[in-house]
């Protein structure tokens, strides 16, 4: 019998020999494990059962993993996707993160790595234990309004869906309205930990959540780059 308090991943690999490295390193960690040999399967698992987070190739047969991550967020499942894949240039990464995916490794991967992004993500989806009603705490700044519990924001009444590493890059922001965020502080308070390696993927989550916010993104009015610092949200077009 499972214990109660122990998480359940899905793993989706074609490849033999990276799904059972996954699953037995990740079960050695104190989860629960289970495997799909394709994206069909894996989807059809996700759909029919319960898992807490879902590692997720992208070249598989019958469904590839941008379009399983699409259907798993179609059927507003909400629990964390880690896409793990060859594809790794910058194109790649958006595609993964536009489909839902909240985080992206490339392989080949450090197993330590893989373990380090599936409890930064476990741990963000965890609900508040004492005060409940964080989860309906409305954030003010500006124009702009977020909502915890639908991970959605309103700009002038424009309501926006963002996806929850979108969201926690505006909450982030939003806690330090109107004054310049560091990458390091980004990463710390969004992954749980500062990589120099991570920076590119911040910067494409960056992109997303400004091609939402943004009417026009390349001369943003609320979502400004800091030179050599990193990112500044602001009530009104300023000079940076």
């Amino acid at each position: 019998m499972y214990g109660y308090n122990k998480k359940r991943i899905l793993i989706v690999d074609d490849d033999d020999e990276i799904r059972d490295l996954l699953d037995f390193d990740i079960a050695q960690s104190g989860y629960i494990t289970d495997t799909a040999k394709n994206g069909l399967e894996g989807l059809n698992k996700v759909l029919n059962n319960s898992y807490d987070l879902v590692l997720l190739d992208v070249m598989m047969p019958k469904m590839n993993g941008f379009d399983v991550c699409k259907n798993i967020r179609q059927a507003k499942i909400k629990i964390p996707v880690i896409m793990l894949t060859a594809k790794g240039t910058i194109e790649d990464k958006t595609d993964g993160f536009d489909c839902g995916a909240d985080d992206y490794i490339v392989k080949p991967f450090d197993i330590q790595e893989v373990l380090l992004r599936i409890r930064v993500l476990l741990r963000r989806n965890e609900p508040p234990v004492e005060d409940n009603s964080l989860q309906n705490e409305v954030l003010s700044a500006g124009d702009i309004e977020i909502f915890p519990d639908t991970l959605e924001c309103t700009i002038i009444n424009k309501k926006v869906k963002l996806t929850p590493t979108e969201f926690e890059i505006l909450y982030c922001l939003m806690q330090h309205f109107n004054s310049p965020v560091s990458l390091a502080t980004l990463l710390d308070e969004v992954w749980g930990y500062d990589s120099n390696e991570d920076v590119r993927m911040l910067r494409v989550h960056v992109g997303g959540l400004r091609n939402k916010i943004e009417e026009n993104v390349k001369i943003p009015k609320y979502l400004h780059t800091v030179t050599n610092v990193g990112y500044k949200l602001t009530p009104f077009d300023e000079e940076i």
